[in-house]
């Protein structure tokens, strides 16, 4: 099973980016998935999260800004990210927990990092 994280780059303050990651390999079921963050110097952070029927939970500096979705016959999760400020510069990692097969128990999975700079 992997997560790939893509999307990343770099965007001006005031800008917008859209962050995909996508579950693949041997999977039977994903459940939560979401975004998580570090930036330089700093401790990986919550950023959204979604379930599978469609509950998200935002860090409070994101809300009303990024935007997570999910597109459950792809096993990807998306996160629309618009009104970027600079203090949304950090490498951006998806997670998920995936069933690899029935009657086993979910496993959290790792993406790698895609880096998000915001600067002019």
């Amino acid at each position: 099973v992997q997560l790939q994280a893509s999307g990343g780059g770099l965007a001006q303050p005031g800008g917008s980016l859209r962050l995909s990651c996508a579950a693949s390999g041997s999977i039977s079921n994903v459940g939560g998935m979401g975004w998580y963050r570090q930036a330089p110097g700093k401790q990986r952070e919550l950023v959204a999260t979604l379930t599978r029927g469609g509950s998200a939970n935002y860090e409070d500096s994101v809300k009303g800004r990024f935007t997570i979705s999910r597109d459950n016959a792809k096993n990807t999760a998306y996160l629309q990210m618009n009104s970027l400020k600079a203090e949304d510069t950090a490498i951006y990692y998806c997670n998920a927990d995936i069933l690899v097969r029935t009657g086993s128990p979910y496993r959290n999975y790792w993406g790698q990092g895609t880096l998000v700079t915001v600067s002019s």
